[in-house]
């Protein structure tokens, strides 16, 4: 079971769901409404709203989102029917409700309270036996999301849900009379297919969390095929995920037949706000230098570093600490518990400095930090750019409207390769800067 500080965590979060119709409405762009327009019957028209190991990532960015995100994204409806309800809808009569979904969402966009009340409003409290099912990848990650049911679901306490999740063992032979069932996906294929717990034919609404988590663990792709293979045509399907890549894409089109889709536009707008420079070194030693000729030529309200391995940041944290600078280390063999509480000081800036691998590239909204320096260059199993972690590494700075400045440690022939490979991706100059002379490193800060 989860910790009392997971379960604080959680509690602190889901707070302001009780407000969630009123904030939802005014803080959170047009996602909320093509998302609130595709999820609800038009009797719920009052609840529209918005919408190392990944699964633990996922959980993180909830638990250290307190408040809902305030994103400057824009938003790209897609449909490959010019007769979608979407395409040219004037009136919330024209449309067909309810349609399946394909969204990208990140952590905080008030994702999870959308299709909770998706689920509350399909329900029929007067039939005693499992109406809609939501698979998330993880047991930590249904918890949490069962967390919110109960929340949002707690006026209406004729709907009951279970935990399909390991360690509910339930008695054969005996069938569900909760309504909604949130689990893992080898727990609910065997609910549905082993132990027939689960009458699949009768699901109204089936919700596929953290879609690309999913992927990422083994064996859970092929289950929630599977279990939707089960599923009536005619029950509605949501499946969500932060990212899209073409795996993501493609596990999304297997699942969901002839859905509208909301994608995210691409990031590559916010480099605009970002100024990048890269400085040549020989080793880590000089990177190092480099970074303490920079931290003396220029002010730095708080700093993420991002280092390619646990080593390279352990040392670093401690030579950084050595000079008296104020230091937190994040890494990956690290609890998500503490993860979030060294986030939690660092944004409380009780700490600068935040030396990371890529626990932290995505996901963490940090309103001071104003460089972000790239100790390691992003690279992926292969040894090629990683240019999504790179975008999201810098993303970090350069946000709230404000002007941010990132910087690349070139230590060999391979990293500028690398350097020159990234610039290219995003068509986006990375200037070179020289860390001894002080005069143009105090230009950079102008």
């Amino acid at each position: 079971m989860a910790t009392d500080s997971w379960a604080e965590a959680v509690d602190k979060q889901e707070a302001a769901l009780d407000s969630v119709r009123l904030n939802l409405l005014h803080s959170l762009l047009s996602f909320s409404w093509m998302l609130g327009w595709i999820l609800f019957s038009k009797r719920h028209f009052l609840y529209l709203v918005v919408s190392e190991d990944v699964g633990a990532q996922s959980l993180l960015n909830k638990l250290i989102r307190n408040n809902l995100v305030n994103t400057t994204n824009q938003v790209e409806v897609l449909q490959k029917d010019p007769n979608s309800p979407l395409y040219s809808v004037k009136s919330f009569e024209e449309l067909r409700l309810p349609q399946n979904l394909i969204a990208q969402s990140q952590s905080g966009t008030g994702k999870t309270a959308a299709f909770v009340l998706a689920m509350l409003s399909h329900v029929d409290p007067n039939n005693k036996y499992p109406q809609c099912l939501c698979v998330s990848p993880t047991y930590e990650l249904a918890l949490q999301t069962g967390k919110v049911i109960e929340q949002m679901g707690k006026y209406y306490p004729e709907v009951k849900l279970v935990y399909a999740i390991r360690g509910n063992k339930l008695q054969r032979g005996m069938k569900l009379q909760e309504q909604i069932v949130i689990g893992t996906p080898g727990t609910m294929l065997d609910w549905c297919s082993k132990f027939k717990f689960i009458d699949p034919k009768k699901i109204k609404v089936f919700v596929l969390d953290e879609a690309d988590v999913m992927i990422a663990t083994q064996g859970h792709q092929d289950q929630s095929i599977r279990i939707q293979r089960m599923l009536p045509k005619n029950c509605q399907m949501l499946l969500f995920s932060a990212t899209f890549e073409e795996s993501v894409w493609n596990f999304a089109q297997r699942i969901v037949p002839d859905p509208n889709i909301i994608k995210l536009k691409r990031e590559e707008e916010t480099l605009d706000t970002i100024k990048q420079y890269y400085v040549l070194c020989n080793s880590k030693e000089e990177k190092f230098q480099a970074l303490s000729n920079i931290y003396g030529a220029i002010t730095i309200a708080q700093a993420m570093i991002f280092c390619h391995t646990r080593k390279t940041a352990g040392w670093l944290a401690g030579e950084l600490s050595r000079e008296g600078h104020q230091v937190a280390l994040l890494s990956g063999e690290m609890q998500v518990e503490q993860r979030a509480a060294v986030i939690e000081r660092f944004r409380d800036g009780k700490e600068k400095v935040l030396v990371t691998t890529n626990v932290c590239a995505r996901g963490i909204d940090v309103e001071q930090v104003s460089v972000v320096i790239n100790f390691d260059l992003p690279i992926d199993k292969d040894g090629n750019p990683d240019n999504e972690t790179y975008l999201h590494r810098i993303g970090r700075t350069g946000r709230f409207g404000k002007r941010g400045l990132a910087i690349n440690m070139v230590d060999s022939k391979m990293s500028m390769n690398i350097l020159y490979r990234i610039q290219e991706h995003f068509n986006k100059k990375i200037e070179k800067l020289d860390t001894d002379d002080l005069d143009e490193i105090e230009k950079i800060a102008s």
